[in-house]
């Protein structure tokens, strides 16, 4: 999978910088930031428990769930963003690892947040993915995805010279991830669009496990 390790070595390159990007943009962000408080109070109305940010980046986002009471622990694909994060919010717990194959047991998870994330995987990988998502939230457990909105891959390129890796990102229409989400097995409970009349529109789905049917 190719298209994995263009990702991983996309992210290495840049961390330093996107790091610093994004230090503040949950500050900036405010819609962005309610759909974190909103996942943050969702987990707390189950009862909390451990809660995986999928994608988590340079922590910035695990650490906001951290300061809103969650039980946030961060994974990513990039082992340089992996050290920054663990630098920077040395109280967390942060792992190295993949959505596609997710080394958390099955139904050991309150929450899992996809913060722009599953914009990296291709459409034929997105069922999977979601799968693993399912299968490691106990029954009740809350999802929340939040992605670029649109139609189109678009490529884009880090690096300089020889290091250049370019990485495909995929815009979605949130009635499609609606329908892989159902598909998976989610219940689909809310959809969030930012920015609808703007250049960079983007939305957030919340979605749950269904509760076990009692015996």
């Amino acid at each position: 999978m190719t298209w994995l390790s263009d990702t991983r070595d996309s992210y290495d390159a840049a961390a330093v910088g996107y790091a610093e990007e994004t230090r503040d943009l949950l500050d900036r962000l405010l819609h962005v930031r309610a759909g974190v408080v909103l996942f943050a109070e969702l987990v707390r109305a189950i009862g909390g428990g451990p809660v995986a940010d999928v994608g988590c980046g340079p922590g910035h986002t695990t650490a906001l769930l951290r300061e809103l009471g969650a039980d946030a622990f961060g994974i990513d694909l990039s082992p340089v963003m992996i050290e920054i994060a663990r630098r920077e919010h040395p109280g967390a717990r942060f792992d190295v690892g993949s959505m596609t194959d997710l080394e958390l047991a099955d139904d050991s998870l309150a929450g899992v947040l996809a913060w722009w994330s599953l914009i990296y995987i291709p459409d034929e990988a997105v069922p999977g993915v979601l799968g693993q998502f399912l299968r490691v939230l106990r029954p009740g457990g809350v999802l929340a995805v939040g992605f670029h909105v649109g139609n189109e891959s678009m490529t884009e390129t880090t690096g300089d010279g020889d290091q250049r890796v370019q990485t495909s990102v995929h815009h979605r229409q949130p009635s499609r991830v609606a329908d892989w989400l159902r598909e998976a097995g989610f219940t689909v409970e809310a959809q969030h669009l930012l920015n609808p009349d703007g250049p960079k529109p983007g939305a957030i789905l919340f979605g749950r496990r269904p509760a076990a049917p009692p015996r």
